[in-house]
């Protein structure tokens, strides 16, 4: 697997204009803030994580938030919180549409900002604290800001790339800077870009869905076989394009002829993937991938 298996799918790249548009804007915003909230997708915490934003935050406190955390495998969840930790670094799990999801980001931010707030305290300073959020398309930016602001002040959606620009949002005692999503110039580890197509990270219009959705079965079935059985009856895992076509053949998506509806099939394989209707899967392991991780100061 990883970078020795030359699968289905091409050599994904994506890096639309708006990117550079958008580093350039953060790099610029980023002395205007206090603290950095990286939002990053809990079923792939390696992909989601731009590390071209280390560079750019500098010595700013972070928190990493893996967000959709209730469609992920809490087992691994929990080890890649626990490399964050080993790594000095603040990062907490949460469901950012979840009731609570606010009071347990909030908890965290006197922990993260510590040494900034008892300076203010010594100096006798009392202001709102200012916060910039950051991550991969689709990670659910725009989510922790509605949950953080209780209102929906930011745009959200399943398409990657929603928001475009910046705003500020005031808070009860914190503003947010909300941010475009921002994706690295170049995608090194392919696996890495595949977990990113799964998730809806990268546009859908410029992927073959039926690659993608090939790949995915692939990479289930060697982490989660019993999923497929109980989600679509597959029990033979030993070709994806079998796999694919037993999808199609139980969900009924045949055309005339007796052919397969790869169309239908792919987007039931993937919407469902998307959705957690095909169970609670995480992508990564933290053991493979925790040298990819930020390193933090905690």
């Amino acid at each position: 697997m990883g970078e020795k298996y030359r699968g289905f799918m091409k050599h994904i790249q994506w890096f639309p204009g708006h990117m550079t548009k958008a580093m350039r804007m953060m790099e610029e915003s980023v002395g205007l803030v206090d603290g950095v909230i990286v939002v990053l997708d809990a079923r792939a915490p390696a992909a989601t994580y731009n590390r071209n934003l280390a560079k750019l935050f500098g010595t700013k406190p972070a928190l990493y938030i893996l967000n959709k955390s209730d469609l992920a495998d809490d087992r691994k969840t929990d080890a890649f919180l626990a490399a964050f930790a080993r790594r000095g670094c603040f990062a907490m799990k949460c469901s950012a549409n979840a009731p609570g999801a606010a009071k347990q980001i909030g908890a965290r931010f006197s922990a993260v900002l510590r040494e900034k707030l008892e300076r203010d305290e010594k100096r006798g300073v009392s202001r709102p604290l200012k916060w910039m959020v950051a991550g991969i398309p689709n990670t659910g930016k725009s989510s922790v800001i509605n949950a953080l602001s209780g209102q929906k002040r930011a745009v959200t959606g399943d398409k990657a790339g929603v928001t475009r620009g910046k705003q500020w949002i005031r808070c009860e005692g914190f503003e947010l800077l909300d941010t475009p999503g921002t994706m690295p110039p170049s995608f090194e580890n392919q696996t890495l870009a595949r977990h990113l197509a799964y998730i809806g990270s990268i546009n859908d219009d410029i992927l073959d869905m039926d690659d993608v959705a090939l790949e995915l079965l692939r990479e289930i079935s060697l982490t989660y076989p019993s999923y497929l059985t109980d989600r679509y009856g597959i029990t033979d895992f030993s070709s994806p394009l079998g796999m694919y076509e037993e999808v199609c053949r139980r969900r009924g998506f045949m055309l005339r002829g007796g052919e397969f509806d790869y169309e239908r099939g792919a987007k039931a394989i993937v919407d469902d993937f998307r959705k957690g209707r095909t169970g609670r899967i995480t992508l990564e392991s933290a053991e493979e991938y925790a040298d990819l991780l930020p390193e933090g100061k905690q």
